[in-house]
């Protein structure tokens, strides 16, 4: 990334889905942006106006129909499916509306997740895992289920996996709205 490149850069974005009748519906239409490093973005409009989708092509969890999405200066549309998984685990930190947690998996597995597949030591995992749980209040609750706990508290827990990487970004689709 050279200095003069922005974070994100989309240009005539569109995502068109197949319907019946080999019709196709457009999600989103002719969306151009720019996001800088350090910059907060906020993302608003009614419900099926496209927010989610739009999230999870800036993810990278969805590709374009037309258009071009640079992130950090290289175009998006020419990664391999595993460039991409890669992308997501290092660069892109996500809050889902509905968490995505591991139900039968303990909270600090959770949040550890991301750091199994980005190649971290395990000492450094335990000690990065405690931290981004004190950072967010449930240090108490590493050990607890992630479905023996409460909304908000998977919130919590949600947060700190989106942090743990590092990311250069991070994606909230609805991120406080089960937080007290």
């Amino acid at each position: 990334m050279r200095p003069e490149d922005p974070l994100i850069k989309l240009v005539d974005v569109t995502k068109s889905y197949p319907i019946d009748d080999g019709r196709s519906y457009q999600a989103i239409r002719g969306i151009s942006l720019v996001i800088q490093k350090g910059e907060l973005v906020s993302i608003m409009g009614p419900s099926g106006s496209g927010k989610s989708t739009l999230m999870h092509i800036l993810g990278a969890l969805d590709t374009t129909s037309t258009g071009k999405y640079t992130f950090k200066g290289k175009d998006i549309g020419s990664y391999s499916p595993d460039e991409l998984a890669k992308i997501r685990n290092k660069e892109i930190g996500f809050i889902f509306q509905f968490f995505n947690l591991l139900p039968r998996t303990t909270v600090f597995k959770n949040v550890e997740r991301p750091m199994i597949y980005g190649g971290v030591p395990k000492e450094e995992r335990t000690v990065r895992v405690m931290k981004a749980l004190e950072l967010v209040g449930i240090t108490e609750k590493a050990d607890s289920l992630s479905n023996k706990i409460s909304g908000g508290e998977a919130q919590r827990v949600a947060i700190a996996r989106a942090l743990i990487m590092n990311p250069s970004i991070i994606l909230a689709d609805e991120p406080t709205g089960n937080l007290d």
